[in-house]
């Protein structure tokens, strides 16, 4: 009779061994941080008709955050706005840089004692898009405190703690055939547990702003080209 296989594992190793904690985030606010995963929906408005382009939701529909593009929509400054209006965050944007540097406060001011964090691509050139999160007290910034990987164009994005293997957030698309008619694209965004989310949904939009420009990019290089 065949025995069966047995996988011996060194001790405190293998399938039953008990896993590290999942990191606390609290960034923005505690009142975005809970003990459970948090599931958001993302609907990106391909063509807008109004000011921003994100409305952010809980899984039943309730309005977690919108997307403002203040000053007649000047792209270098945008507000993350909560389900009542509120500005939560305000992202700047700093003109002239090579890694794209977004600066991220807390409400609607960016006045510098209210710098939470700074998001910038880990290199100049990249085939897939990669950013470095600093907190505000992190300021040589040799370490990141947290990273995001991943594309719109892929239809998919992961925020990792630090630099380990840690999924704190993870982004898919969600298409349906009536959000494609209306010109929208639909991403589920999963949060871990005691994850701020408010402080994912910001790195969601930033990471849409620097898709948008490397895409520009791509787009007059090739004309400079085909001329």
């Amino acid at each position: 009779m065949e025995q069966p296989c047995v996988h011996a594992y060194p001790p405190g190793t293998g399938p039953s061994a008990p896993q590290p904690p999942q990191p606390v985030v609290m960034i923005v606010d505690p009142k975005y941080c809970g003990p459970d995963t948090v599931d958001m929906a993302i609907v990106r408005k391909l063509l807008k008709l109004k000011s921003g382009n994100f409305d952010i939701t809980d899984v039943n529909g309730n309005m977690l955050f919108t997307v403002n593009d203040p000053v007649f929509g000047i792209r270098d400054k945008r507000i993350l706005l909560d389900g009542s209006g509120y500005p939560v965050l305000t992202f700047r944007e700093k003109i002239r840089t090579l890694h794209h540097r977004w600066k991220v406060f807390r409400g609607g001011s960016t006045d510098k004692r209210n710098l939470l964090y700074t998001v910038k691509k880990s290199s100049m050139v990249q085939f897939k898009t990669k950013l470095n999160v600093f907190l505000s007290n992190n300021r040589d910034e040799k370490i990141c405190d947290f990273r995001v990987k991943g594309t719109w164009s892929e239809d998919s994005c992961i925020v990792y703690a630090g630099e380990t293997d840690t999924i704190i957030a993870q982004m898919d698309k969600k298409d349906t055939v009536r959000s494609m008619l209306f010109g929208k694209d639909n991403f589920l965004v999963t949060v871990s547990p005691n994850v701020d989310y408010a402080f994912i949904a910001s790195l969601i939009v930033i990471l849409d702003d620097v898709n948008r420009d490397a895409i520009s990019a791509f787009s007059i290089a090739e004309q400079i080209l085909y001329f």
